[in-house]
């Protein structure tokens, strides 16, 4: 008489592609949280990190301020408006972009209100000069009103972070409005005011000082987007859609 047996299954082969398919979804699990990682570290690193991708100095070595392209002619009556909204690369990008043909003449992008004389690039990002990465204006007064300038000022960037823009952290990221006179200041506070009041609820940060030494920086900052323009661009710099401020 024959007797017959039941195959056996391969419990062995069986618990080897469970296991397989366990593998892969942990390592798909782990590079997602991975690239999920990066993404953050990205955003809100540290700036001394940040800056690793951003150049201290050009190919030439260059790193002293007073950079060598050559200033176009102001007109006499021409007036001058210091402000500082973190990397200076994207603030002189908006606002040329939005005023360039509506009453800028020039713009300098370079360092202010810091201790040392003729700073670099190097030296401010350190932050042991105490200087503002900021952005000196040239504008006709009879096509554009300072006003405009610093309502716009308070448009383009987020004045609420205390050395702080977008990933970028150190002093030399404060928001700061630098005036050149009397009328100037008074306007600064005003605008200040109303523009705390009624756009950022009390939360305001910038300071409003006097303009004090300006140091142009290095020649490859000047225009730096125009020459790069997939350079660097800090991600708090847009323009807010505010109501217009209401003076009072």
């Amino acid at each position: 008489m024959s007797t017959s047996t039941s195959p056996v299954p391969d419990t062995k082969l069986a618990s080897g592609s469970t296991s397989d398919t366990n593998n892969s979804v942990s390592l798909r699990t782990a590079l997602l949280t991975l690239a999920l990682a990066f993404l953050l570290m990205a955003f809100t690193m540290p700036s001394f990190i940040q800056r690793l991708f951003r150049p201290m100095s050009t190919a030439m070595g260059i790193t002293s301020s007073g950079g060598g392209s050559p200033r176009p002619a102001i007109p006499e009556g021409a007036e001058k408006a210091t402000v500082g909204a973190g990397c200076f690369w994207g603030v002189e990008h908006l606002y040329r972009k939005h005023f360039g043909d509506k009453g800028i003449y020039d713009t300098r992008v370079g360092y202010t209100g810091g201790d040392s004389t003729s700073p670099s690039y190097k030296q401010v990002c350190s932050g042991k000069t105490g200087h503002n990465e900021a952005l000196l204006i040239y504008y006709d007064p009879a096509r554009i009103t300072y006003r405009q300038l610093l309502e716009f000022f308070y448009r383009m960037h987020d004045p609420t972070t205390v050395n702080r823009q977008g990933p970028d952290t150190g002093t030399n990221y404060r928001s700061g409005i630098y005036f050149h006179n009397e009328e100037q200041e008074k306007i600064a506070k005003e605008v200040t005011q109303q523009a705390n009041d009624q756009w950022y609820k009390g939360r305001i940060v910038t300071e409003v000082v006097p303009a004090g030494p300006w140091w142009d920086a290095e020649d490859y900052h000047q225009l730096y987007l125009n020459k790069n323009p997939w350079g660097y661009e800090c991600p708090s710099h847009f323009l807010r859609p505010f109501e217009p401020l209401e003076q009072k």
